[in-house]
C-alpha cells in the first residue's frame, strides 16, 4: 500500500519530525494540533473554547486537503491539561459534528507543546 504526505499551508507546519497527515489507501492519519495559528504559528488568543474551535479548525483543513472532512472522522483523540474543560469540548464539538460521532478519547495529560492547553489527533476514513 501507498502512502502520501499531506502538507497545507492553511494548517499549522509541523513543529517537529511528523507530517501533518500521512494518507494509507482510503485512511488518513491527522498528526496531533495545538491551538496554533497557522500564518503566525503562535498559540490562538482567548479562553479555552478560542482554542478548541482553533485546534477544530487546524484538523478541518488538514482532513480537507487529503480530500476529506471532520465527518468522515472514525477516531478522534482529545488532550487536555485540565480535564474540567471536558464539558466544554463536549459543547464546541456540538459546532462541528453531527451525528453519528466519532469514537473518541479524551486524556489528562501534565503538559503539551507550547504550553498548549489542548491538543486533538484523528483518523479520518474516506469515502472510496
Amino acid at each position: 500500500m501507498s502512502r502520501e504526505v499531506i502538507e497545507t499551508a492553511n494548517a499549522p507546519r509541523a513543529i517537529g519530525t511528523y507530517s501533518q497527515a500521512v494518507k494509507a489507501g482510503n485512511v488518513v492519519y491527522l498528526s496531533g494540533q495545538i491551538p496554533l495559528i497557522p500564518k503566525t504559528m503562535e498559540l490562538v488568543e482567548g479562553d479555552m473554547e478560542a482554542q478548541i474551535r482553533q485546534v477544530f479548525e487546524n484538523l478541518k483543513v488538514v482532513a480537507e486537503a487529503a480530500g476529506g472532512s471532520l465527518a468522515q472522522i472514525a477516531k478522534l483523540n482529545i488532550y487536555l491539561t485540565d480535564l474540567v474543560h471536558f464539558p466544554l469540548v463536549n459543547a464546541t464539538m456540538e459546532d462541528y459534528f453531527q451525528p453519528p460521532y466519532p469514537a473518541r478519547a479524551v486524556v489528562g495529560v501534565a503538559a503539551l507543546p507550547k504550553g498548549a492547553a489542548v491538543e486533538m489527533d484523528a483518523i479520518v476514513h474516506l469515502d472510496e
